[in-house]
């Protein structure tokens, strides 16, 4: 049998998902109703699979996604989110997350998703892996032409992409570098347009490939 913990900070929504994981046969060992006591929880029960909110006060659940992977190595994470956010996708599973269901997805398919991912495989809604897809195909697209003229960079640009890459918001890259939000936007744009790419993750992705960045 499964052991799920289940981490929401909506009460209604958490007990209603408990009570339908408990009657199709699953034993929620735990629940937490923030990210912080979700890493507190998985340390305790050490449950074979954590349902994990993505937007919750405090840390999201995607910050606590390793956390929960160090106290819990048996442990795998599946986001379970009302975020359709490419971003998030990426950054989850970037993170360690094996699986990415949105909350509207019909109860049958979530526990598909839960055997999928107990089982030892991934899951991911249908409507993020045609986002995930989307992103992968745009850089198979340009991996030919970069490989054949690589664009140049400037340094500010690449220490623009680390922070990036550490996650910051474009004003708190402003705030480190001395440099405006406006700037700060100037120089994503840039980066976007001679890479010929089309979101900060994907140029992200590119700088660590090139290695211009790392994400240590």
């Amino acid at each position: 049998m499964t052991r799920l913990l289940v981490v929401d900070d909506v009460p209604l929504f958490r007990a209603g998902l408990i009570a339908a994981l408990t009657e199709a046969g699953y034993e929620v060992v735990g629940e937490a109703a923030s990210a912080e006591a979700g890493v507190a929880a998985a340390e305790i029960h050490h449950p074979d699979l954590v349902l994990l909110d993505v937007l919750m006060p405090g840390l999201s659940g995607i910050d606590v996604v390793e956390k929960i992977s160090a106290v819990s190595p048996s442990s795998v994470v599946v986001l379970l989110t009302a975020s359709e956010s490419e971003e998030d996708l990426l950054a989850g599973l970037k993170a360690g997350a094996r699986g990415y269901i949105v909350k509207d997805t019909p109860f049958p398919q979530l526990v598909e998703a839960i055997q999928a991912v107990a089982g030892g495989g991934a899951s991911i809604s249908p409507q993020m892996a045609g986002k995930l897809f989307d992103v992968a195909r745009q850089l198979l697209r340009h991996q030919e032409l970069l490989a054949t003229r690589k664009p140049t960079l400037t340094g500010r640009e690449i220490e623009v992409l680390q922070h990036v890459a550490a996650g910051m918001t474009s004003r708190r890259i402003g705030e480190v570098l001395y440099i405006s939000e406006n700037t700060v936007k100037n120089h994503i744009r840039n980066i976007l347009d001679k890479l010929g790419l089309h979101s900060r993750n994907e140029a992200v992705l590119y700088a660590v490939r090139e290695n211009l960045i790392s994400l240590g």
